[in-house]
């Protein structure tokens, strides 16, 4: 059961990992904001519950966007860290996203292949039906889940994990993510997230070889909560 300390929903937690359900608006490791990075929120987490002396090894797995919220995976020890990598390179670790979108896809469910080329000094991707230099492969799998009243969700699988990935191959398509300005909708969310959530992680422990499967809630508001069964 997702255990919930007054800065993080831990979702899943043993002696070499520990998955917490991230909130739109925090940052996984710290950057030229200078603000408290998701890391050090949960090393800290650590050395209350463990009663830690000195420093605690936390590795970042893998990141989300800062706007987005979800499943977030961090390492507790090297061989963890060493092995949770290698995994994600060799696409062994199956993460499904869910994202809320105004206009409706051409089709119930697709692949979505392009070539995203990554622009540092907007932090933007941009779309391209053709690699260029310095362009990478994109390739994503979507479903339309439900209608909504004014959106539909759509549930989403990635083959690779470019910048911005989803953001920018949905908007490429006519379909920005609902409060996702940068790639196109028409307004801001007030708090300043995306209705883009990482809904579930599933793998094969890298230590203890089991079957690992986690579920992250979505964030409370009412058009997340009308997805839910």
């Amino acid at each position: 059961m997702p255990s919930n300390s007054k800065n993080i929903e831990v979702l899943y937690e043993d002696n070499h990992i520990i998955i917490v359900n991230k909130r739109a608006g925090d940052i996984i490791q710290g950057d030229k904001t200078g603000d408290t990075p998701l890391s050090e929120v949960v090393k800290q987490y650590i050395k209350k519950k463990y009663n830690k002396p000195g420093n605690v090894f936390l590795g970042v797995v893998h990141r989300l966007d800062r706007p987005t919220s979800g499943a977030v995976i961090f390492a507790r020890t090297s061989k963890a860290l060493e092995r949770l990598n290698k995994m994600l390179r060799d696409k062994k670790i199956e993460k499904t996203y869910w994202a809320i979108v105004k206009e409706k896809p051409f089709k119930e469910q697709a692949t979505l292949i392009n070539f995203l080329k990554k622009n540092p000094k907007n932090n933007k991707s941009s779309v391209f039906k053709e690699a260029l230099d310095g362009s990478k492969k994109a390739i994503l799998h979507y479903k339309i889940l439900k209608k909504l009243d004014h959106y539909y969700l759509l549930k989403i699988n990635l083959e690779t994990g470019r910048h911005h990935q989803i953001r920018a191959q949905l908007a490429y398509i006519g379909c920005p993510i609902k409060g996702d300005l940068k790639y196109g909708f028409s307004r801001s969310n007030k708090n300043g997230s995306i209705h883009l959530h990482a809904r579930k992680i599933e793998f094969i422990h890298p230590v203890s070889k089991e079957e690992i499967s986690v579920l992250a809630n979505t964030p409370i508001d009412p058009i997340w909560n009308a997805c839910l069964p």
